[in-house]
């Protein structure tokens, strides 16, 4: 099974019609909403936005581990991860898809493990490629195969939020080599290193980080989201079948 987790812009999709309402207790509390399962283009999957039905949970108050685990008890084998971002460099426009590779944590304060000591038992993961190169490569494929257009290679930057970033902020991370920035990425991905559940994040690019824009970083946001979505909607669509067989 296919998990899809959806972020801003992507908490429900006409092609999950069809799918079941599930509801999973977790040792972690409740998933941000009910999981919807079934088949999409008759590929078993599962869909869950991780900020909740109506968009109602903000970054730093979103149940990461519950999330992850009901996914897992669901019978998902691999995650596919939709995150809104804002693009640091010139050459990743609004409106762009694109496929990073790599990570940065500038959160703080979120449970971001599931080895915490509480049962006696502490873990230490791998985590120097933070996503699956099967999941990435089927993504890219089916990108190909569609003509659908994807940036591919970037390094996250997984920030507190609410708020966005200061112009300031913004410039730090270029320093640090980080080439998009969203608010979700983590601790989400390292918990599902840590369940043994392969992951890839799709990222929408819905305005210029800050500083970094001509209008108002709401407004770009505004006009960009949408098409985004709807390209990263049709991308999952065409990638499904290969997904289901990196697994």
């Amino acid at each position: 099974m296919i998990a899809i987790l959806g972020g801003s812009g992507l908490d429900r999709w006409p092609q999950l019609g069809a799918l079941v309402p599930k509801t999973i207790d977790t040792p972690y509390g409740a998933p941000a909403a009910p999981l919807l399962c079934g088949a999409v283009e008759g590929v078993p999957a599962c869909f869950l936005p991780r900020h909740g039905a109506g968009h109602s949970l903000p970054p730093h108050r979103i149940n990461y581990r519950a999330n992850l685990w009901a996914l897992k008890a669901a019978g998902a084998r691999a995650i596919v991860a939709v995150a809104t971002v804002g693009s640091i460099p010139t050459h990743i426009a609004p409106g762009a898809l694109v496929l990073p590779d790599q990570i940065v944590d500038y959160t703080h304060g979120r449970e971001a493990t599931f080895f915490d000591g509480a049962d006696g038992r502490v873990e230490h993961v791998e985590f120097t490629e933070p996503y699956d190169p099967a999941l990435r490569a089927a993504l890219r494929d089916a990108a190909t195969a569609v003509g659908i257009a994807l940036v591919d290679g970037a390094t996250y930057a997984a920030t507190q939020g609410p708020r966005l970033e200061t112009r300031a902020e913004i410039d730090r991370l270029e320093r640090d080599g980080c080439h998009i920035v969203g608010m979700t990425g983590m601790p989400e991905a390292a918990l599902a290193r840590e369940l043994g559940l392969p992951y890839v994040c799709l990222a929408v690019v819905a305005n210029r980080a800050a500083g970094r824009g001509a209008i108002g970083l709401l407004t770009e946001i505004e006009q960009h989201l949408a098409a985004g979505i709807d390209a990263a909607q049709r991308l999952l669509l065409a990638a499904l079948p290969r997904l289901a067989v990196c697994r």
